[in-house]
This record gives C-alpha cells, sequence and structure tokens, in this order.
C-alpha cells in the first residue's frame, strides 16, 4: 500500500471521494464563469437597461470589483481562513458561497419589476461569486496534494484543473443548449435563467459531498503546533521569498494561459483569419482534448521529471514555437492545417502547467502558510495580471502595429515563468514541509 506524506494513505474509496470532492467545486466555480461570460449579453440588457446612466455606473464598477478586488480579498481570507481552521471547513464554505449565488442570480428580478435594486443585488450576487473565486480552487487543490499518496502528487492535485476546464465547458455547452432551443425572445425572458438554477444543483451536490471531508494529517500535525500568529501575515514576512516567487509564476505563466486558451480566437478572428466561431469551435475541441492530457503529463513530474524541471521544459518550448507559430498562421492567411497545429501545440504544452502547476505551488510553502501564501500569490498572479492579458496584447498591437504583438508578450511571459522557475526549490521528491 502506498504510504501517504505525514500520515497513512487513505483507502481508494476515500480517495476517490476526496478528489470528487475537489474536482466538483471546480465545476461549479467554473461553469458559472463560463455561463455569465456567454450569456453576458443576454443578462445584461434585463438589469441595465440601455438610457438608465445610473444602472450603467452600476454595472461599471460592480463587474470590476467584482473581477479585480474581490478575488484577491476572497484569496487572502480564505487563505487565512484555511491555514488557521482547516482546508476542509474553507472548501465547505467556498462552494456554498458560489451554490448560494448562483441559485440567486437564476431568481432575481429585472430592472423592470425592481428598478435600480436590480442591478444592484446582480453586482452583490457577483462580488459573492468573487470572493468564492478567490478560495475556491488553491483551497482545493492544496488539500488534495495535501492528502495524495506519496508519489502522487501532480497526478491527484490536477485534479483540481481537470474540475475548473470541465466546468468552463459545461457552461459553455449549458449557455449554447439554451440559446438554440428558446428564440430571442424567451431566451430574454426567462431562458437564461434555466442553467443557473442548473448550476444551483450542481453546487448542492459539491456541498454534500464535501459534509464529511477529514483534515489532512499534514495540517493536523500542524495545526496542533502552531503558534499564535497570522499564517498571512507570515506569507509575506518568513516566507515572502516563496510568496514572490509564486506571484511572479503565476502571473507569467497565467497570461501564457489566455493568450493561448482565451485571447487565441480573438486573434485569429480580428486578423481576418478565420471566423470567430470556427475558432472558438477549435478551441472548445483542444480543451476537450487537454482534460484527460493534465492527469497523464502530470504523471511524468511524479515519476520521472522533476516536477519544476518539466514544467520549465515545456514553457521554454512556448517561448521558442510562439512566434514562428503566429507567423506561420499569419502566411498561410489562416489555413485549417496551421490553425490546428498551432493550437495543438500550445495547448499541449500548457498541459504540463496545468497538470503539475497545482502541485509545485503547494509544494513551495510550510503547511502553517501554505493556503495563505499560494491563495493570495495564485488570485492576484493569474486572476489581476493574467486576467488584464487579452487587453495588453491588444493594446501592443495597436501600439506596435505588429500583428504578432501577442506572440512576443506570450514569448516574454514563458521566458519569465521559466527564469522564476530557475529559483524556486524543487521539492517534488520530498516530503512535504
Amino acid at each position: 500500500m502506498a504510504r501517504q506524506t505525514g500520515g497513512s494513505a487513505p483507502q481508494a474509496p476515500e480517495l476517490r471521494h476526496r478528489i470528487m470532492a475537489g474536482f466538483i467545486g471546480n465545476v461549479v466555480e467554473w461553469y458559472d464563469f463560463a455561463l455569465y461570460g456567454y450569456l453576458a449579453g443576454v443578462i445584461a440588457p434585463v438589469f441595465f437597461p440601455q438610457g438608465n446612466p445610473t444602472a450603467g455606473l452600476i454595472a461599471t464598477y460592480g463587474i470590476f470589483a467584482a473581477g479585480f478586488l474581490m478575488r484577491p480579498l476572497g484569496a487572502a481570507f480564505f487563505g487565512w481562513f484555511g491555514d488557521r481552521y482547516g482546508r476542509a471547513r474553507t472548501m465547505q464554505i467556498s462552494v456554498a458561497l458560489m451554490a448560494l449565488p448562483t441559485l440567486l442570480l437564476g431568481l432575481l428580478p429585472g430592472h423592470a419589476q425592481a428598478g435600480l435594486l436590480a442591478p444592484a443585488l446582480l453586482v452583490a450576487v457577483r462580488l459573492l461569486q468573487g470572493i468564492s473565486v478567490g478560495g475556491e480552487f488553491s483551497s482545493s487543490a492544496t488539500y488534495l496534494v495535501e492528502t495524495a499518496p506519496e508519489g502522487r502528487r501532480g497526478l491527484v492535485g490536477s485534479w483540481a484543473n481537470i474540475g475548473s476546464m470541465s466546468g468552463s465547458l459545461l457552461g459553455v455547452g449549458a449557455a449554447a443548449l439554451v440559446t438554440n432551443a428558446f428564440d430571442a425572445e424567451t431566451l430574454a425572458a426567462w431562458g437564461w435563467r434555466l442553467p443557473f438554477l442548473g448550476g444551483a444543483l450542481i453546487g448542492t451536490a459539491a456541498i454534500l459531498m464535501r459534509r464529511n471531508l477529514h483534515e489532512s494529517e499534514r495540517f493536523r500535525l500542524h495545526h496542533a503546533q502552531r503558534e499564535e500568529t497570522s499564517p498571512l501575515l507570515e506569507a509575506f514576512t518568513t516566507n515572502r521569498r516563496e510568496t514572490l516567487l509564486a506571484l511572479a509564476f503565476a502571473a507569467s505563466y497565467g497570461s501564457c494561459f489566455y493568450i493561448v486558451f482565451v485571447y487565441l480566437p480573438e486573434w485569429l478572428s480580428g486578423q481576418g483569419l478565420m471566423e470567430r466561431g470556427t475558432a472558438l469551435a477549435i478551441n472548445t475541441a483542444m480543451t476537450v482534448l487537454v482534460i484527460p492530457a493534465m492527469p497523464l503529463l502530470a504523471v511524468v513530474g511524479d515519476r520521472w521529471l522533476a516536477r519544476r524541471t518539466w514544467i520549465a521544459l515545456a514553457l521554454a518550448g512556448l517561448a521558442l514555437l510562439a512566434w514562428p507559430l503566429h507567423e506561420w498562421m499569419l502566411a498561410s492567411g489562416g489555413a485549417l492545417a496551421p490553425v490546428l497545429i498551432a493550437h495543438a501545440a500550445g495547448f499541449a504544452l500548457l498541459a504540463v502547467p496545468l497538470g503539475s502547476g497545482p502541485a509545485l505551488f503547494v509544494e513551495m510553502f510550510p503547511a502553517r502558510d501554505r493556503l495563505s501564501g499560494y491563495s493570495v500569490a495564485f488570485n492576484i498572479g493569474v486572476g489581476v495580471f493574467g486576467g488584464l492579458t487579452p487587453m495588453i496584447a491588444t493594446s501592443l498591437m495597436a501600439m506596435t502595429g505588429l500583428a504578432t504583438a501577442p506572440a512576443v508578450y506570450l514569448t516574454v511571459a514563458a521566458a519569465i515563468a521559466v527564469a522564476v522557475l530557475a529559483l524556486i526549490p524543487d521539492r517534488s521528491r520530498e516530503p512535504l514541509r
């Protein structure tokens, strides 16, 4: 029987239960994230009617706060809470903070029924969800890695990203289903609400699945010995170097992710190389393929190559291929073969950090402030710096007139990620601290 770092390995059913508990929470989080994004054009007129400047201001500042303020705040709170009171309790609260607002979003009155109260309520719901997003991924990834059997931390931790990718695909599918099932009038009247109500059912299942989770042996051992100091403070003092390195890696790797997974279809459409719908279909198909690739590639970091080295090789490959692949797509005029090969190369290379990254982040920090350091670094790095990447890439093209400016940005971001990895100690073969 495999031995777990910090305690005995869970029996197979218990391990499967823990994996599914970590997985389903991220499904809920990213289902709603994708669903709201794809149905935003339908939802906005219901709550923010044109011609009402006050509603427009609520929308502008509310959405900004939800995306750029609440997520880091949620990361700080849940990181501190998880280090102080436990990862399992944190996971229960974070998924409930997503499931309830998802249900409320499907039930909220529109502007026609509630006036300015409607957009205010919608923004309040999105603020709650922003807090939840800041805590869910890092807490579930930390729990999965801490409870993984020895030699399988990368594989088990990859299920956090499997959940986020699966949730995104489910959200896109639900949005497409109601968009095609209803005419425009019915969709705007009530059809858009159905996927959110369905998401609340998934959230309820996640809450029930997480109800009986136990803390990891690593956390229990540390918690019995911990001193009365703030784990959040320790992340920025005692372990400041780890936090800053994690932030730098998350920002550079997150920028790579957003260009390849989010911005590439928009770039192909904007350059007149391919219809937006076709580019999105290719992007979605590649996302389906990358889901099984993540755990398979994570096994490489568990068994054969040091995790840090494995991730660095993948990102170095991305840095070398980014500009030539973009040039090839441009020169071909958007021919299908170059576009497919470019997508496949980018997605395959990024599947390595997507699969092995959660374990790398967890291994960087000691147990006493692990979730605080991970949550803050990851959510500021990926959520803020990564989230700004499409805007930065578009601005670079406008300023330079260079169609391949996003490829240059991708190359620089990947190179920075490799440089940061060189400064991070590899602990993939060591017990968790």
